[in-house]
C-alpha cells in the first residue's frame, strides 16, 4: 500500500512538471511571438513616467518662481516684473492687475481687462468699469449681459442713479428687474418702498 501511495505521489508530481513546463512553453511562444509590442509597451510606460516626472518638475519650478515674482511685486514692483509675471502665467497677472486697478481705481487698466480670458477677471473688470464712471448706460450695459455676476448690484446703482435724476418710473422698472431670489430682494423692496416717492 504504501508503494501505491508513492507512485500516486510520483505521477501527480510529473503532472505538476509537466503542466509547468507546458505552461512555459505557451509563454516563451507568446513572448517571442510579441517579443517587440511588450518591449515596445515597456518603453512607452518608461518615456510616460519619465515625461510626467519631468513635467511636474518643471511644473514646480515654474510655480515657486511665480511666487517669487509675485513677491517681489508685492513689495513694490515694476513694469520688468509685471511683464515676466505675464510670460510664466497670464491669467495670474491679469489677477494682479485687476487687484491693483481696483485699488487705484485705474480705469484705463481696467478697460483693457475686460477683454481678459481669465476666468472671472472679464467680467469683474466690466462691472468695475460700469461702477466707477457712474453712468446709466454703463451700468445698464453690464447688467444687461447674461452671464454678468453683479447684474443684480448694477441694477440697483442704475435705479439710485434714476432716483437722484427723480425718474421714479424707470428705477421702479429697473428695481423690479431683481429676482426675488436674489441677496439683493430685500435692498430692491426697500429702495421702491422707502427710497422712491
Amino acid at each position: 500500500m504504501s508503494l501505491k501511495n508513492d507512485i500516486e505521489m510520483v505521477k501527480e508530481e510529473l503532472n505538476s512538471e509537466e503542466k509547468f513546463f507546458e505552461k512555459a512553453v505557451v509563454t516563451e511562444k507568446f513572448v517571442k511571438k510579441y517579443k517587440k509590442p511588450l518591449i515596445g509597451a515597456v518603453v512607452a510606460i518608461v518615456i510616460l513616467v519619465a515625461g510626467n516626472i519631468i513635467y511636474t518638475m518643471k511644473e514646480e519650478s515654474r510655480i515657486a518662481d511665480v511666487n517669487a515674482l509675485l513677491t517681489k511685486l508685492e513689495a513694490g514692483g515694476n513694469s520688468a516684473l509685471q511683464s515676466q509675471l505675464s510670460a510664466l502665467s497670464p491669467a495670474l497677472a491679469d489677477v494682479w492687475l485687476y487687484s491693483q486697478a481696483v485699488v487705484k481705481e485705474d480705469v484705463d487698466t481696467l478697460e483693457k481687462l475686460k477683454s481678459s480670458k481669465t476666468l472671472l477677471i472679464g467680467d469683474l473688470a466690466s462691472y468695475e468699469v460700469a461702477q466707477n464712471k457712474q453712468t446709466l448706460a454703463d451700468l445698464e450695459g453690464y447688467a444687461g449681459k447674461s452671464d454678468a455676476i453683479y447684474a443684480d448690484l448694477a441694477q440697483v446703482q442704475a435705479a439710485i442713479l434714476l432716483m437722484n435724476e427723480k425718474k421714479v418710473e424707470e428705477a421702479h422698472e429697473k428695481l423690479s428687474l431683481i429676482s426675488m431670489n436674489s441677496p439683493l430682494s430685500q435692498v430692491a423692496k426697500a429702495l421702491m418702498h422707502y427710497g422712491v416717492k
